[in-house]
């Protein structure tokens, strides 16, 4: 297989949450990351996200309608930015469920 699971733009900026080292060889302070000391980083870092989900569904959503108008000559990029982003999205939904079920038993610990 050729293709490389980096080319994902929107799963790169997540990898390393843990400390370990990412697809693309950073470590996740390196990313602004989880060193302990700030806690705006942590924040800033799952703003980024967002905002490349966001960034990765508005492309998907613009080659879509160039695809359907017939102003695209390669449906190829039309569905890869499909693909990109629906993928970004389950990982970023994923990882949004993991913290809501992480939150949640914090809460049903008893003091």
């Amino acid at each position: 297989m050729t293709s490389s699971i980096s080319q994902l733009s929107g799963i790169n900026s997540l990898t390393g949450l843990g400390g370990t080292t990412g697809i693309t060889g950073t470590s996740a302070t390196q990313l602004g990351g989880t060193d302990g000391t700030s806690g705006s980083s942590f924040s800033s870092m799952l703003g980024g996200v967002v905002d490349n989900l966001s960034g990765l569904q508005s492309t998907a959503n613009t080659l879509a309608v160039k695809a359907v108008t017939g102003d695209l000559t390669d449906i190829h990029q039309a569905t890869l930015a499909a693909t990109r982003a629906q993928v970004t999205m389950e990982l970023v939904s994923a990882v949004r469920n993991k913290g809501v079920e992480a939150f949640n038993s914090i809460m049903n610990m008893q003091a």
